[in-house]
């Protein structure tokens, strides 16, 4: 039996640094919520693939449908011999799309992918070329991904240059209290010195940031975009990749603002692990590319149809969406006692979230973000059993993804280990300090 350490000298010789690993823990099985290693040892696990598993790990339903698929047909690409069940998926993304009138879905491989082709679909409706995003927003890793991400390390070093027609407006800062009219004084100044809003193709946001610290965007703002894409024929995309399928307490998370984006891209949980994401949107967008202008050679692949209809199978039959709802508050009770109750209360900063969507910061006596603290924070829940993510532009923010068929005492077991984890930590940076 190899062990992470040896494992991790191979990954070392084999694979380029630039593939990061949040642990030299190499996983072997895994069951709903829990993760068993190389060497036998049991993690709970917080972090869900980076939010892919709201359905857990190998969920039998999503697991029985994939075997039926292999057993059937592999691959045919869907532009050369489509299958109903691409079809049948995009039916039911249709309908469950908080956007009124007539809505079409495509199927791709990832999250990256679904962004490029919801601009590719925005810029050939319109027939212009900018794109706005928003500071500490997280769009993916390819060119156009990295122009659109606001956060500059580690995703951009040494990348560019960049695509051009991209422009960034500072996200709503939630000390200001203001709703985002700043940021909205923001956007107005960028129409006014350098992009008029006429030549402006689309207007992206996440509905909750995910890598930019799990910030909610006030849904006055959202209501104030809208109106502003509404105003001068812009298309606005809502990213839902990290926040959709019962994540937030919704559906999708632009749904707790009343707003209706004109397109949706999605990944991440909708497949249960299988590679898969989707631009959802209105019919007349959707169809402004020629023939022949989207698709991928493995974009809607039938074993990633047959996993993502068993998870809407999973979420609907197991009322995720209202699970979400319980472990959130399940998680912010924890969060809260912790940061009341105990001796490090004064390190834990900000908690927030929608739904299960949960994050807290990590901050130093003075109230400054503490990125030292939350690193090893993470690095000690591994060595704990408990696999841990962070996130924020200032690197200080825990966030909790764990699967929403997570049972509850397992999650407390979970935060259990955490409050552990937490102590520990600060004593050993107060040592090193």
């Amino acid at each position: 039996m190899p062990s992470n350490a040896s494992l991790h000298q191979r990954r070392t010789a084999a694979v380029p640094r630039g593939v990061g690993n949040a642990y030299a823990i190499y996983a072997k099985s895994a069951k709903n919520a829990e993760i068993i290693d190389e060497e036998g040892k049991r993690l709970i696990d917080f972090a869900g693939g980076i939010a892919v598993l709201n359905t857990g790990h190998c969920h039998p339903k999503v697991i029985a449908a994939v075997k039926e698929q292999v057993d059937n047909l592999t691959h045919a690409c869907f532009q050369v011999t489509p299958y109903e069940s691409y079809i049948r998926l995009a039916e039911r993304l249709n309908d469950l799309a908080p956007i009124s009138g007539k809505k079409k879905t495509i199927f791709l491989t990832t999250g990256a992918e679904a962004v490029e082709n919801a601009v590719k679909i925005a810029r050939a409706h319109t027939k212009r070329a900018a794109v706005i995003a928003f500071s500490g927003a997280f769009h993916g890793r390819t060119m156009l991904g990295m122009a659109l991400t606001g956060k500059y390390a580690p995703y951009k070093i040494g990348f560019g240059p960049f695509p051009t027609d991209i422009y960034h407006v500072a996200f709503p800062d939630p000390a200001l209290k203001d709703g985002g009219a700043a940021s909205l004084k923001a956007l107005e100044i960028l129409f006014k010195a350098d992009v008029g809003p006429d030549n402006v193709a689309a207007i992206i946001i996440e509905p909750v940031q995910g890598e930019g610290g799990f910030n909610i965007v006030p849904f006055e703002f959202l209501r104030a975009i809208r109106e502003i894409c509404s105003k001068h024929g812009i298309v606005f995309i809502a990213d839902e990749i990290q926040s959709g399928f019962a994540r937030t307490g919704k559906m999708f998370g632009i749904e707790h603002s009343g707003v209706e984006p004109d397109l949706m891209t999605t990944a991440k949980s909708l497949a249960g692990g299988f590679p898969l994401s989707a631009v959802t949107g209105r019919a007349e967008i959707m169809d402004a590319p020629a023939a022949g202008g989207l698709g991928g050679t493995y974009a809607g692949s039938p074993i990633g149809c047959a996993a993502a209809n068993a998870v809407l199978d999973v979420i609907e039959e197991e009322k995720l969406v209202e699970r979400a709802n319980v472990i959130g508050k399940q998680m912010i009770d924890r969060l809260t006692d912790m940061k009341r109750r105990n001796s490090f209360g004064n390190r834990i900063g900000d908690i927030r979230g929608l739904g299960a969507m949960v994050a807290c910061e990590l901050v130093k006596s003075d109230g400054s973000p503490d990125a030292d603290l939350t690193k090893a924070v993470v690095n000690k829940a591994g060595e704990n059993g408990l696999v841990l993510l962070s996130c924020g532009v200032n690197a200080n923010v825990l966030r909790f993804l764990m699967p929403l068929t997570a049972p509850e005492g397992l999650i407390n077991e979970g935060f259990d280990v955490l409050e552990k984890t937490i102590s520990q930590s600060i004593e050993a940076t107060a040592k090193t300090a």
